[in-house]
C-alpha cells in the first residue's frame, strides 16, 4: 500500500465530512429549535488555501443544514452537499463531473457514515477523535480533534506534500 505522502502528491479533491470532522460534533439547539455550529477559522482557511491552489474542496454531511450552505458559501466552495443519504454516490458524482478518478480524491471524516468513502478514496483521513474502526480505516490521522484544527493540518499536509506551501509563504509575504 502506497504512504500517504505517496497518494498526497496526486490529489485533486479533497472532500470533508461537516459534523465531527469541520465542527466538534456538538448540535446546539435553541428554544425555537434553530441550530448552531461552530467552525474553526483555521480549518476555513485550509480549504481556502486549497481551492486557491487548484484543489477542488467539497462537503458532504448527511444532516439538512442551511448552516453548511452558508459555512460553504463564506468559504466561497462550488460544492456543498447537505442531506446526503449516500455519501459515496456524491463523490463518485463529483469524480465524473471534475474528470477525475478516485484515486485522486482525498476524504476526511470520523464516523461510520463516511466508511465507505474513506475505503474507496486516494487518500483517506480522519479526526484524532475519530471513532476507531474509522481510524483504522484512515491512512492518515490527525494529531486535532474534529472542529478544532484536524481539517487545516489535513489541508497544510496536502499543500505541503505537492510543495505548494512555499507559493503560499511567498504569496502572504515571507521573502
Amino acid at each position: 500500500m502506497a504512504s500517504a505522502d505517496a497518494r498526497a502528491k496526486n490529489i485533486r479533491l479533497v472532500c470533508f465530512d461537516v459534523d465531527g470532522t469541520l465542527t466538534d460534533g456538538r448540535l446546539n439547539f435553541d428554544e425555537n429549535g434553530g441550530e448552531t455550529k461552530s467552525f474553526h477559522v483555521h480549518d476555513g482557511q485550509g480549504l481556502r488555501l486549497l481551492e486557491d491552489c487548484g484543489i477542488r474542496v467539497a462537503l458532504i454531511t448527511a444532516r439538512h443544514s442551511r448552516i453548511v450552505q452558508a459555512r460553504g458559501r463564506d468559504l466561497r466552495l462550488q460544492h456543498v452537499f447537505d442531506g446526503v443519504t449516500d455519501k459515496l454516490a456524491v463523490v463518485r458524482q463529483l469524480c465524473a463531473s471534475e474528470g477525475i478518478t478516485l484515486e485522486e480524491v482525498a476524504y476526511m471524516g470520523d464516523d461510520y457514515p463516511d466508511l465507505a468513502c474513506l475505503q474507496a478514496v486516494g487518500l483517506s483521513a480522519c479526526p484524532a477523535d475519530a471513532l476507531m474502526p474509522i481510524q483504522a480505516n484512515a491512512l492518515w490521522t490527525s494529531r486535532f480533534n474534529g472542529g478544532h484544527g484536524a481539517a487545516r493540518e489535513f489541508c497544510d499536509f496536502i499543500l505541503s506534500i505537492q510543495g505548494k506551501d512555499e507559493e503560499l509563504l511567498r504569496r502572504f509575504g515571507a521573502p
